[in-house]
């Protein structure tokens, strides 16, 4: 395997780490957001009112963007072991 290939493979890994990982993260910093900011305004000082909101966020993200998480993880794997029979092969 040519180390361009590794280059694209390690390429295509943090493209799909980012697609994997943005969603759940950015709707968990929103409500973190949003409720912090909610805090600040009523001057609310209680620490696990985040905790509930933000298990709500990552749980509506994970069921919304499910199905498009599993597809680009499925993808790169079947890309995986395709490169990983092509060089076993040769």
């Amino acid at each position: 395997m040519a180390q361009a290939d590794v280059a694209a493979l390690l390429r295509q890994a943090m493209v799909v780490m980012l697609e994997l990982g943005g969603p759940p993260l950015l709707a968990a910093l929103a409500a973190g957001l949003l409720i912090s900011l909610l805090q600040a305004i009523t001057q609310i000082s209680e620490s696990t009112l985040v905790f509930v909101p933000k298990v709500l966020a990552l749980c509506g993200v994970l069921v919304l963007m499910g199905p498009f998480m599993f597809a680009v993880l499925s993808n790169y794997t079947h890309l995986l072991f395709d490169r990983l029979i092509v060089v076993g092969g040769s």
